[in-house]
């Protein structure tokens, strides 16, 4: 009966050891007063470095991405990515991330481009306006200079063949 009694004792206890930062160490403690841990430091070591091992980065023999300024490129390393996975030499959480980042780009080079064109479009439609106001204004001018004022300069005077001028509307 006493044996039950330091069992239950001990199941409540908390563990005797401290922690790296000084702070007492909150796991249950065994038989001897402290935790699994506390009581074999060697073991706690030894499962750190497994569970280092597994999750170390393996850098596997991989081409490098070619240069991602065209939307070919971004769909070919797209390609790659896929073929990648499926062969197993990319991990498919790496592949995620790498395939949102390839989307941001590919949306980088969609707005570039839009932005080009709309500065390619603005820059002809202020040299259509240029040459549309030098149009106006010449016009303007052969007005002012057309002694019929109102009528289109171009109709004004028409030789008649005959060297002599007349106006139209006018025999």
């Amino acid at each position: 009966m006493q044996n039950s009694s330091v069992n239950q004792v001990n199941s409540n206890s908390r563990c005797q050891g401290q922690t790296k930062s000084g702070n007492p160490c909150g796991a249950a403690a065994s038989e001897g007063g402290l935790c699994y841990f506390h009581a074999n430091p060697e073991k706690a070591a030894e499962l750190g470095r497994v569970g280092g091992r597994r999750n170390a980065r393996v850098l596997l023999d991989l081409d490098p991405l070619p240069d991602l300024d065209n939307a070919a490129s971004v769909r070919d390393a797209i390609k790659r990515l896929v073929s990648d996975v499926y062969a197993r030499k990319l991990n498919p959480r790496v592949a995620s991330g790498l395939g949102s980042l390839l989307q941001l780009q590919l949306r980088a080079i969609e707005t570039a481009a839009l932005e080009e064109r709309l500065a390619n479009s603005e820059r002809r439609l202020e040299g259509l306006k240029a040459a549309l106001t030098k149009k106006n204004e010449e016009i303007e001018r052969l007005k002012r200079q057309n002694p019929t004022t109102g009528r289109n300069p171009s109709e004004a005077v028409k030789p008649n063949g005959s060297g002599d001028t007349k106006t139209n509307g006018q025999s």
